[in-house]
């Protein structure tokens, strides 16, 4: 289940990654980050559910090592050493209880999609398990080669992106990355494969409380499934048509720090599901029925596709009070409960997907943002940093922010229910989503 609590700023005027940064808000962020050293070892915030394995014991577990290895560059076998070293690998925590080694040996000796490249794929998926800060919601550029092929699918729409509405995308890709290595390589597998799509067994009880209201949910944002009996069901997701165009690109002109091809497999994925099927990967603009604007995806939406994602109870808490002219003009709760809610998800071993707000000088908000809280810090003096993944700050790496800087920039957070439910009153999200359809129909 996940819920809407406090507040009633639903991103309906400016959704989730919307707009860029302006310059004087960059710089001012720019100054608050202090970034690590990116290494394998920063890795170190994964918990795994499944029983840790670094020894290979099967025979076929032997075999697809090998061969692996006998195809792979210098650096990506040894990130596939590091993978096996450090649990990675043989993790089975995936929806079909595969491991990590059996989907990237799928990818390696299977088919993939017209245009893509086994190799290719294969070293971006050990890559960003190895290191997750690499995932990037940073569009490339279209080379001259494919300028007019793009122009003509693109329909008269600026295919050239430059600040992409990809973060809460890329932020439930980097988790998944993260959390949950195993499955993120059988999406990976599945989504460049040539039937560009993942199957995933859900438990509907992570939509609603209501087995009808989940399958409304899924008829709602028009999810392909199969309701397997009143507690579960089959999911088909897939990446809008476009988004191989764009993931070829990325397999044969890929610029540094911009996105892999399985960036873009992933992020068109879940920008289909939080858009209602509407997301296209050319223009970076989406439709869909409960958003106004063709950019990013409102909390209500981007809620929907990390419960989906995760098969898991994900709450949004809303903590800025945001009124009908979308000012900033106060707070929900108070600083120190939002700390303690963030610390309490971060110890159950969740990373935490939040929305931060940019505000003008009159304090009316004029962007919003979405990055990751990974882990907290706190010195002898009791202050807090918040260690975050940002998909859009142009850094491989994680990154540290202040309390005094971070928590009053946060309209909400994705928590874990029983975290979120802790002495609060909380309308699940899906009838407050319902609500802002209505009234946004009426005003059309």
């Amino acid at each position: 289940m996940y819920s809407y609590s406090l507040g009633n700023f639903q991103y309906n005027n400016y959704s989730i990654g919307r707009l860029p940064m302006t310059s004087s808000v960059q710089k001012n962020a720019q100054t608050q980050q202090t970034s690590f050293t990116s290494n394998p070892s920063n890795v170190s915030f994964m918990q795994y559910s499944s029983e840790l394995r670094t020894q290979l014991v099967s025979k076929e577990e032997i075999k697809k090592y090998n061969e692996l290895s006998a195809i792979l560059d210098k650096e990506t076998k040894k990130n596939l050493n590091y993978l096996l070293k450090s649990g990675i690998l043989l993790n089975t925590d995936s929806n079909d209880k595969s491991t990590t080694l059996d989907n990237l040996y799928k990818i390696a000796t299977f088919q993939r999609a017209q245009g893509l490249n086994n190799e290719v794929i294969l070293r971006d998926t050990i890559q960003i398990l190895t290191q997750p800060h690499v995932v990037t919601q940073q569009f490339g550029n279209i080379p001259n080669q494919y300028k007019e092929q793009v122009a003509s699918l693109a329909k008269g729409d600026n295919p050239n992106v430059e600040h992409s509405g990809t973060c809460p995308a890329a932020s439930i890709e980097f988790s998944l990355a993260q959390k949950h290595p195993a499955e993120f390589a059988r999406f990976a597998e599945g989504l460049s494969s040539p039937e560009m799509s993942v199957t995933k067994n859900i438990s509907l009880n992570n939509l609603a409380d209501n087995t009808l209201d989940a399958i409304w949910l899924l008829n709602a944002f028009e999810i392909p499934y199969e309701a397997k009996d009143f507690n579960n069901a089959k999911l088909k997701l897939a990446p809008d048509k476009n988004a191989i165009v764009r993931a070829h690109i990325q397999t044969v002109d890929r610029d540094n720090q911009e996105r892999s091809a399985v960036d873009v497999l992933m992020q068109s994925t879940f920008m289909q599901v939080g858009s209602q099927q509407s997301y296209d990967s050319l223009t970076d603009r989406r439709f869909g029925k409960f958003n106004q604007n063709d950019k990013g995806l409102i909390e209500f939406e981007k809620t929907f596709t990390e419960s989906v994602v995760g098969d898991k109870n994900t709450i949004s808490v809303t903590y800025q009070t945001i009124d009908e002219n979308a000012k900033l003009v106060g707070y929900e709760t108070d600083f120190d409960t939002m700390k303690k809610q963030i610390k309490e998800a971060l110890d159950m071993g969740e990373n935490v997907i939040i929305g931060y707000t940019q505000v003008d000088n009159t304090n009316t908000v004029v962007n919003g943002h979405e990055i990751t809280i990974i882990g907290m810090k706190t010195d002898k003096n009791g202050k807090v940093t918040f260690v975050c993944h940002d998909t859009d700050d142009g850094m491989s790496k994680p990154v540290e922010y202040s309390e005094d800087y971070l928590l009053p920039k946060i309209h909400h957070a994705g928590l874990p229910q029983k975290v979120a439910e802790k002495g609060m009153t909380t309308k699940e999200n899906w009838v407050e989503g319902l609500r802002a359809y209505k009234e946004m129909k009426k005003a059309a």
